[in-house]
């Protein structure tokens, strides 16, 4: 059966390890109704900030390229901070015409807005380790001292309380205890958010810090920064299937989380079609 098609003025593709880009896709929907979004989350490998680097690099690319050929966005968004401090060269270098607009640790934005000069990063283990926040540090905030905090489950908690399921306080306080405890003189008075999945706990962790801090959610930054991109470019002229939501993977309680799907714009979840799937869904959106 032939799907009905929609006309759209620009079609992005929305890309994370799970549910965390969706924050954006929110900010872009609010920012822009018509807009037409794909997403895709690569909930097979789950989570990105726990996995080795060369796999990473070519698992994006690879799974990037078939999204790409296949969805034929105007431009993607890697909506998640390992995957850009990571792979963002190199789906460059693959797609030298496509934009990608990726989401970083707001360092800059930190180093503006702070005023002890003392500025945190809540972010999972593979953003903290790699040279990328280096170089952001050094470029952006070469005159703030960085208290870099790696929270290795934190990410999952975001996906339990993106489904709405309740999550004891202690949980995610053990997670970010150890960015407090390494401010020990108090004068951290700015934290942004290195990671996507962090914005569905935001109100957990602004209740559990001190009352004086400002938390940066890069969301609504990389919405706008996309929107410009998009002005850049014309108006899309084919017709596209409708949006949809894909996952590499059905992610765990899957019904929860169809459930809260439609106030991002997406009906259902979607399986991402792999081997010789892939050659069906090309005929299917060429018909």
């Amino acid at each position: 059966m032939t799907e009905p098609v929609q006309s759209a003025p620009h079609h992005v593709l929305a890309f994370d390890s799970g549910v965390g880009g969706l924050g954006i896709v929110r900010a872009l929907r609010a920012l822009k109704p018509d807009l037409h979004i794909d997403y895709l989350a690569d909930t097979a490998v789950f989570p990105y900030g726990e996995q080795a680097d060369a796999f990473l690099i070519e698992r994006i690319v690879s799974l990037l390229s078939q999204a790409i050929r296949q969805l034929r966005p105007q431009a993607v968004v890697v909506a998640c901070n390992t995957a850009s401090t990571l792979a963002l060269e190199a789906l460059r270098s693959a797609w030298p015409d496509m934009p990608f607009i990726g989401c970083v640790p707001p360092i800059r934005w930190a180093a503006r807005t702070t005023h002890s000069q003392v500025i945190g990063l809540l972010a999972t283990r593979a953003t903290i380790r790699r040279p990328y926040l280096t170089r952001l540090h050094t470029l952006y905030a070469p005159d703030c001292t960085l208290i870099a905090h790696a929270a290795p489950g934190l990410a999952a908690l975001a996906e339990c309380a993106f489904r709405g399921e309740p999550i004891p306080a202690d949980a995610i306080k053990n997670e970010v205890l150890g960015l407090f405890e390494r401010d020990t003189q108090g004068l951290m008075d700015t934290v942004g958010l290195g990671c996507t999945h962090y914005t569905f706990v935001l109100e957990q962790l602004r209740a559990l810090s001190p009352p004086h801090i400002t938390w940066l959610d890069p969301a609504d930054a990389v919405a706008r920064h996309t929107l410009t991109c998009l002005e850049e470019l014309p108006g899309k002229t084919e017709a596209v299937l409708p949006p949809r939501a894909w996952f590499t993977a059905m992610p765990e309680r899957s019904e929860a989380l169809a459930a809260r799907l439609p106030s991002f714009g997406f009906d259902a979840i979607t399986l991402w079609p792999s081997g010789a799937d892939q050659t069906n869904f090309h005929l299917q959106i060429c018909s």
